[in-house]
């Protein structure tokens, strides 16, 4: 049953980044009225954000887990456990990305998924919206926390073993382009409309550039797992920053790419360009500890996660603290955090009709943050998803 919500005293970031004071009335799970005067005669649910500012709902396409859950563990639960946790970050909605891993655990995760959507879009968490394919079509040289065991040559019978022919909910695929013959696969998967991405890779500038012509437009986790910049040979690095063709995924932690490298990202390729991921695993939002991720012990403390052997496994980011740490960096106008955090990714998944911006008729999917962008309310299709202690008190600065 959908519920009828008004939002007032609050800060409206409108599609171009300008901010109304207003009131959003919501019904259906829809965006009802936006509105700059008092919305009279309303007899439901009210919201008090206290100044706060409302933007469209994150959209993270690249996330592996939170809470204790990971999708690979191939249960409706760890959807549902993941889905009910990201709210607490701001995030509306995600993709759900598998691992490198045996092609019966891939079907298992697969399979919950569908299982998960079938039964429980109504939910209050943040909604499911299909899946990111990472792996197992990746270098060994780059396989990072990828199992090596499990990697295997691109191909697209396993994809629609796995997802069916029709593949309408496989929205993503990361791969690496030099272990795809002549671009077979990019080619046939870019046609049916999906998102293709050279990721875990050490293609060559010309082989990206070919993978180009075929339908490559993404580089997963810019950065991390790709042949670097060389003054001879500028790699996959070297490629996003060049080519305007691709949108390039930022994990904005300060570890998988250092504050410099941020600097630069935002200076070579710019808020149009990238979308803020957190590739998470299942220890965001708890413990230090050990964990695993596909069958693999990871060392979580502070603020970073890895193998035994040191290398990096997934990050414990969270949304909105990505966007903390880029505000800090750089002078980040709010029309550029939303392009980052919501915007780019809803035009590439093509649902920027119904998500993406906070506009009457669309989805009622809101974040609503204090000026130190700390979440206070979340709002999934118009229900009320994450609250937090209105007794605490906010300590606001000249922000925005």
């Amino acid at each position: 049953m959908k519920t009828t919500m008004l939002i007032y005293n609050i800060r409206i970031a409108l599609p171009d980044g300008k901010l109304m004071n207003g009131e959003i009335l919501i019904k259906e799970g829809k965006i009802n009225q936006i509105s700059d005067f008092p919305i009279n005669d309303f007899d439901g649910e009210r919201i008090d954000g206290r100044g706060s500012i409302a933007l469209p709902g994150f959209i993270d396409i690249h996330i592996h887990g939170a809470d204790g859950a990971d999708f690979m563990d191939g249960s409706e639960s760890a959807f549902a456990k993941i889905a009910q946790a990201l709210p607490r970050e701001g995030t509306t909605s995600f993709l759900a990305t598998t691992m490198t891993q045996a092609t019966g655990k891939i079907q298992q995760a697969i399979d919950a998924g569908f299982r998960y959507l079938s039964k429980t879009q109504c939910g209050k968490g943040a909604e499911f919206l299909g899946y990111h394919l990472e792996g197992p079509f990746i270098a060994p040289e780059k396989a990072g926390a990828q199992p090596r065991d499990f990697i295997q040559k691109p191909s697209v019978e396993s994809i629609e073993q796995w997802f069916g022919k029709k593949l309408e909910h496989l929205k993503i695929v990361t791969l690496a382009p030099e272990r795809d013959s002549q671009n077979l696969v990019i080619k046939h998967l870019a046609d049916k409309g999906i998102i293709m991405s050279a990721g875990h890779t050490i293609a060559t500038q010309q082989e990206i550039q070919t993978a180009i012509e075929h339908g490559l437009t993404h580089l997963t986790h810019f950065g991390n797992a790709m042949r670097g910049l060389h003054q001879r040979e500028i790699g996959v690095i070297g490629a996003g920053l060049l080519h305007d063709q691709l949108y390039c995924e930022l994990i904005a932690d300060g570890i998988h790419v250092s504050d410099d490298m941020m600097k630069l990202m935002m200076k070579v390729i710019g808020p149009d360009r990238l979308l803020l991921i957190t590739d998470s695993m299942r220890a965001k939002g708890l413990a230090d500890g050990i964990y695993t991720l596909a069958d693999q012990q990871v060392k979580v403390s502070g603020d970073k996660a890895t193998l035994e052997d040191d290398s990096l496994a997934g990050s414990l980011l969270k949304m909105n603290e990505g966007i903390k740490r880029l505000r800090l960096l750089s002078d980040l106008s709010l029309h550029e955090v939303m392009k980052m955090s919501s915007v780019n990714a809803a035009k590439r998944l093509g649902i920027f009709d119904r998500k993406g911006s906070i506009e009457e008729g669309k989805d009622a999917d809101i974040v609503i943050l204090n000026e130190a962008f700390d979440v206070r309310y979340t709002i999934c299709r118009g229900r009320l998803s994450y609250a937090y202690d209105v007794n605490k008190v906010d300590s606001l600065d000249s922000g925005w």
